[in-house]
């Protein structure tokens, strides 16, 4: 339960410090005076969004702080010791909210997150605001509730899953589906392509080896003449090279015998002419090679030309045409991959579509059965709060879609992130009137008792420990307001409830009282909050609830009369 609560510097609040206990704890005060803004502090510590409005005026940061009783085995008491926390001694929550926006969490005073913030006070308080009767004429909020109330959170959690699976799923197929009708226009031309270059088998470096091939046919008559010179000059003409060392040779090798130097002269000399035989014979063979065609040089430009096409083509060199040639066939692979990948994924949505189609009609079969028993009781507790021939129903329906490519159930129903179902909620609050959804009939006295019926509906199958109610008693008065206290009075005897009231008949079945009033300090308006701790002080405060502010002894007697009843 909310323990204590401490607000400073914070709207038309300077600095105040409440301190609540189990029961029904009503706060009462003139309009304007700051209950509202209490609420919405409460709010904050739970997780809400702030807003730098909201510090006080003149100062730079506003402090919200609350301290929660909470259960060794309660759900904030797990959060905690799973983030190492220890929760034995309760829970504290401070916030800080500066001029700047900014605004920071502590939680058992380290400092936290917002979203731990809102998984620690996830079921310790459920406030019911004048928004909540507007909220409730939204239909999408009565999904909310009968989920809330069906405890079918988990599987409405799986359907939500999968349904984003299968949206990312649809997202990657339409992907996939463009890029291959753009891969179908690509197609041809990068068979061409991927052909053209395959046809010219074109080697690695073909192109520098070619040009030196041409270079050499180009001047083969002059490299021929040159060659055949040669052997002219070394072996064939009459005193050639050869026979002019063999016989410088055998001059010399006649006097070897007188001398070993020349012995040595003669061997090298006659080395040199086998050398020129074996230079002769290479150039013999060199010749026969020379290819002195003019076809061969034509046709070997057009292939430097071919290859030079090409790689103008693609990239300006071979190793750029190599790459391309080979993006070119990933790319004729991947248009071929493209429709089993699109197959594949297809099947996968089929799967999962089968899957949400299951979870969906059990979800809404589970609905729909909590949906006559939400009815049954929120018709008991109307009953109760002067309501009794009102006829409230909750309406489940379902949307038939033609679109095959929405996600559809086995019938064909629309399924969206929170299943297949189309909550309403509907009212006929006179005999003989059929029922119609609320935002077309509920006045705002019905609606404030619809939604304390529905919390007090919802208190019986959840865990919140603090029930807080603002402005409940909106549109009500007389016996009803009797009606709607003594209810308020039983839901506190199951939970900690604190109430924002105008009414003496609800403020008199409090088991505690806090009167909050505003006053000028300094030339500035202040927001104080005084516990009304003796039956005087009640009596008081209730009188003037009934009278205003000039408090009469008729006032005061009937403000007596009522406390009486109340409490005894």
């Amino acid at each position: 339960m909310l323990s204590e609560l401490a607000i400073k510097k914070f709207a038309i609040i300077d600095d105040i410090r409440i301190s609540f206990k189990n029961g029904l704890c009503v706060l009462t005060g003139e309009t304007g005076a700051g209950k509202s803004i209490i609420i919405e502090a409460v709010n904050l510590l739970l997780g809400a969004r702030s807003s730098a409005d909201l510090v006080r005026t003149g100062e730079q940061t506003a402090e919200l702080e609350a301290y929660f009783d909470i259960e060794p085995d309660s759900h904030a008491a797990r959060i905690l010791f799973e983030q190492g926390m220890d929760g034995s001694e309760g829970l504290m929550i401070r916030r800080l909210i500066s001029r700047s926006g900014r605004s920071r969490v502590f939680i058992n005073s380290r400092q936290s997150t917002l979203d731990l913030l809102k998984q620690v006070t996830w079921n310790l308080a459920g406030i019911s605001s004048q928004y909540a009767h507007q909220g409730l004429l939204r239909e999408e909020n009565h999904l909310d509730i009968l989920d809330e109330f069906a405890g079918t959170g988990f599987l409405r959690q799986e359907v939500t899953g999968l349904h984003g699976k299968i949206c990312s799923l649809t997202k990657k197929i339409q992907v996939l589906k463009v890029q291959r009708e753009k891969k179908i226009r690509e197609q041809d031309l990068l068979q061409f392509q991927v052909d053209e270059i395959e046809a010219a088998a074109i080697l690695p470096n073909e192109d520098e080896k070619l040009d030196i091939h041409r270079d050499r046919l180009q001047n083969a008559g002059k490299i021929f003449e040159a060659v055949n010179g040669g052997i002219y000059e070394i072996y064939d003409r009459e005193k050639s090279l050869i026979e002019r060392l063999s016989f410088l040779g055998a001059g010399i090798e006649k006097f070897s015998r007188v001398d070993d130097t020349l012995e040595s002269i003669a061997g090298r000399l006659n080395s040199m002419v086998f050398d020129l035989q074996d230079v002769a014979e290479t150039l013999r063979c060199y010749c026969d090679s020379i290819d002195l065609e003019p076809e061969s040089l034509e046709i070997l430009s057009r292939r430097l030309d071919l290859i030079a096409k090409l790689k103008r083509k693609y990239g300006g060199s071979l190793s750029s045409l190599f790459e391309q040639y080979e993006v070119m066939k990933a790319d004729l692979a991947d248009g071929r991959g493209l429709e089993t990948r699109i197959r594949d994924l297809v099947q996968e949505r089929k799967k999962l579509e089968q899957q949400i189609g299951q979870k969906a009609l059990d979800l809404s079969m589970e609905r729909r059965s909590a949906g006559i028993a939400l009815a049954a009781f929120t018709q008991k507790e109307l009953g109760v709060l002067e309501m009794g021939k009102a006829r409230f129903e909750v309406v489940v329906s379902n949307h038939i879609s033609q679109n095959p490519e929405e996600i559809r159930g086995r019938d064909k129903e629309k399924i969206s992130s929170t299943g297949m179902d189309k909550i309403c909620f509907m009212l006929s609050p006179n005999p003989g009137e059929s029922p119609k959804p609320l935002v077309k009939i509920a006045s705002g006295g019905e609606l404030s008792r619809i939604v304390l019926a529905l919390k007090a509906v919802l208190s019986t199958s959840n865990c919140l420990e603090t029930l807080i109610f603002d402005e409940v008693d909106a549109g009500i008065g007389g016996a009803t307001s009797e009606k709607v206290g003594l209810k308020l009075k039983e839901l506190g005897d199951k939970h900690q409830v604190i109430c924002i009231t105008h009414l003496a008949q609800i403020a008199k079945y409090g088991s505690s009282q806090f009167r909050i009033s505003k006053q000028e300090v300094n030339d500035r308006t202040c927001t104080s909050i005084i516990p009304l701790e003796t039956r005087r002080e009640r009596v008081e405060e209730i009188a003037r609830m009934i009278g205003g502010q000039e408090i009469t002894p008729a006032t005061l007697t009937h403000a007596e009369e009522l406390l009486h009843q109340a409490l005894s």
